[in-house]
C-alpha cells in the first residue's frame, strides 16, 4: 500500500467517523476539497461506492463499513506504536497522560506537581472521564481506577490505596433536620446521591437498599455536584474521608464501613510500564501514598 493510498484512507475513516467532509477536513488540518479528492480517488482506485452522499452528510455503503472497519484498526495500530515509540527515549520529558476516576483530583494533583518539579521538561494531562482509556491503544500511559482489578491481559495492575468513605452531612442540614439517631431513621432523611442506579460503587448500592428512591431528592453524575449539594445543605451523602474529615462545617452521619471501601489501582500496559518516564512517575506517585491518610 502507498503512503497516498493510505492518506486516502485514512481521509475515508474521518468521513465515517465524524459523518462529514467539514468534520473530517477539520480533524486532518486539510482543506474539504483534499477530502472530497481522497474519496474520489479512492473510490475510483477501488471501482465501488464507499458512501451515500445526502443533505446530511456522507454514510458509508457495505463495501464503505468493509474497508473502515480495517482502517480503524490500522489507525489504532498506528496510535499505540507511537505511543510506545514516545515512551522508549532514555530521558523523562515529552507528554504523559495520566487518567483516573473523577473526584480524586485531591489526592493526585499534588503527585503531579512534585513530579513536574522533578521532570520539568514532562508535559502532564491528567484526564478525567466516564468512559475507561484503552491503553492498548496508547490513550494514556498510567490509569488510576477504582473498584474490582483489572483484568485485561496485557496490563500491569498494582494497588494503590483504599478510599474510606463515609456519610456526611453539612451543619446546617442538621440545624434544620437533626441527625439520625440510627440507620433505621435514615429513611426520614433527604440524600444527594448518584443519578445512576447502575453505579457499581458499594457505597451507592447500600444507598439504594436502605433508602426509599424517593428520599435522594439530589442526584448527579459528577462527584463534584455531588460533593457541592451536601455542602450546600441539600442532603446527607457520601463524601471520601481525606476530603470531609478536617472539614468544620460537614458533620459525619455514619463514620467509613469496610464495605464503603473504593479500591484503587494503578494500571499500565506492559509494553510502557518499564519505560523511564513511567518508572519516574510511579516511584514518585507510590512515595506520596505512603503518608496519605484516607
Amino acid at each position: 500500500m502507498g503512503i497516498d493510498t493510505w492518506d486516502e484512507i485514512r481521509t475515508a475513516y474521518q468521513v465515517a467517523r465524524l459523518g462529514t467532509v467539514s468534520g473530517a477536513a477539520e480533524v486532518l488540518g486539510v482543506h474539504h476539497a483534499t477530502v472530497i479528492r481522497h474519496i474520489d480517488a479512492l473510490e475510483k482506485r477501488l471501482g465501488t461506492r464507499l458512501f451515500q452522499r445526502h443533505a446530511r452528510g456522507y454514510t458509508p455503503t457495505e463495501a464503505g463499513h468493509d474497508l473502515l472497519s480495517v482502517a480503524q484498526t490500522t489507525d489504532e495500530q498506528f496510535a499505540q506504536l507511537a505511543s510506545r515509540i514516545k515512551g522508549i527515549g532514555e530521558t523523562v520529558a515529552g507528554e504523559l497522560v495520566i487518567t483516573s476516576i473523577s473526584g480524586v483530583g485531591d489526592l493526585l494533583v499534588p503527585v503531579l506537581a512534585r513530579f513536574q518539579t522533578e521532570y520539568p521538561a514532562v508535559i502532564l494531562r491528567f484526564l478525567t472521564d466516564m468512559r475507561v482509556f484503552r491503553l492498548d491503544y496508547g490513550e494514556a500511559h498510567v490509569a488510576i481506577r477504582a473498584g474490582a482489578a483489572p483484568e485485561e491481559p496485557d496490563n500491569v495492575v498494582q494497588p494503590l490505596v483504599r478510599l474510606r468513605t463515609g456519610l456526611y452531612a453539612a451543619r446546617s442540614y442538621v440545624e434544620r433536620h437533626g441527625l439520625p439517631a440510627s440507620e433505621a431513621d435514615l429513611t426520614a432523611h433527604s440524600f444527594v446521591g448518584n443519578d445512576s442506579a447502575e453505579s457499581r460503587a458499594p457505597f451507592n448500592r447500600w444507598l439504594r437498599a436502605i433508602v426509599p428512591t424517593e428520599n435522594i431528592r439530589f442526584r448527579a453524575t459528577e462527584m463534584a455536584a455531588m460533593e457541592a449539594a451536601i455542602r450546600a445543605g441539600l442532603g446527607i451523602g457520601f463524601l471520601s474521608a481525606f476530603k470531609a474529615g478536617e472539614d468544620p462545617d460537614l458533620v459525619e452521619i455514619m463514620p467509613p464501613r469496610p464495605e464503603w471501601d473504593a479500591p484503587l489501582w494503578i494500571v499500565t500496559h506492559v509494553d510502557l510500564h518499564r519505560t523511564r518516564k513511567v518508572q519516574a512517575f510511579l516511584a514518585v506517585l507510590k512515595d506520596a501514598a505512603k503518608s496519605w491518610s484516607v
